[in-house]
């Protein structure tokens, strides 16, 4: 399965979600739905006895349901019963609640909007656009945000021509980013006190602009020199992260303070407000 993790939002309660490229199919944290629906306190102690329930009567929905990683409250990737927009929609009819019917039609509104999307990538950007506006964004940061996952596209696209896999890809963009910045990425989300979270979603403006150049000046160079070898991988790497390194000194020295941040996008959208 090629999943993509998602946070969704009804009625102000965050859903969790994964999208299979594959299979096309929204899969939905079922004790996130239950939560939605029930206002329970306890909404995995009623998803339990729900599912016992269902299993005593030979639900066969509940016996197809199965587990998906997904980010927990406390950050970490916990495994969590996950169901399908079909498989969701059977379960709900279990569940007493005048929220029902809002929730059925907002999963088909998601599943419908996805589709849409994949038959038309504007759209995918107009999402994008909207997400970062409703968190606090400035329309700056999103336009920069947006650019910067386009030149991230043409490396990953870049590297793949190079023979580069899918898992030595954060190989290679630790050794950029610690090039540019002098920290290797879990090292930078430590610094600002992610876990799972986005390094480049808590990026400030300089931050996103130092990284954008270090990818699109590895880019450039691995198409005029032509890597195949990891070694030459890396070395184009460490070249292309030197780039930004430079305009960041340089930068630091016009201003006399580091560029670097401990602010993570929480801090400074807050303060926005």
């Amino acid at each position: 399965m090629t999943k993509k993790n998602q946070i969704q939002v009804f009625d102000d309660r965050k859903v969790r979600t994964v999208w299979d490229s594959e299979t096309e199919e929204w899969y939905f944290s079922v004790v996130d739905v239950v939560g939605v629906l029930t206002d329970s306190v306890d909404p995995n102690a009623y998803w339990r006895k729900l599912k016992q329930r269902l299993k005593t009567e030979g639900n066969e929905t509940v016996t197809n349901c199965h587990g998906l990683k997904m980010q927990a409250a406390d950050g970490k990737m916990r495994l969590t019963d996950v169901a399908t927009t079909e498989q969701m929609f059977r379960i709900i009819q279990s569940i007493p609640s005048p929220k029902a019917e809002p929730f059925k039609q907002w999963m088909a509104q998601l599943a419908s909007t996805r589709l849409d999307q994949m038959q038309d990538p504007e759209l995918s950007i107009e999402q994008a656009v909207a997400d970062y506006q409703r968190l606090g964004y400035s329309e700056q940061w999103i336009n920069q945000r947006l650019r910067g996952i386009e030149i991230r596209k043409m490396l990953t696209d870049e590297w793949k021509r190079g023979g580069v896999k899918d898992q030595q890809y954060a190989f290679l963009t630790d050794i950029i980013t610690k090039q540019w910045s002098g920290m290797k990425t879990r090292e930078y989300k430590d610094l600002k006190g992610l876990h799972k979270e986005s390094l480049r979603d808590n990026m400030t403006n300089v931050e996103l602009a130092l990284n954008m150049l270090a990818e699109a000046s590895t880019t450039e160079i691995s198409k005029q020199e032509n890597p195949n070898r990891m070694s030459e991988h890396v070395d184009v790497a460490m070249r292309g992260g030197n780039v930004a390194k430079a305009a960041r000194t340089e930068l630091e020295q016009n201003l006399g303070r580091s560029v670097i941040s401990s602010a993570k996008a929480s801090d400074y959208l807050e303060k926005k407000d």
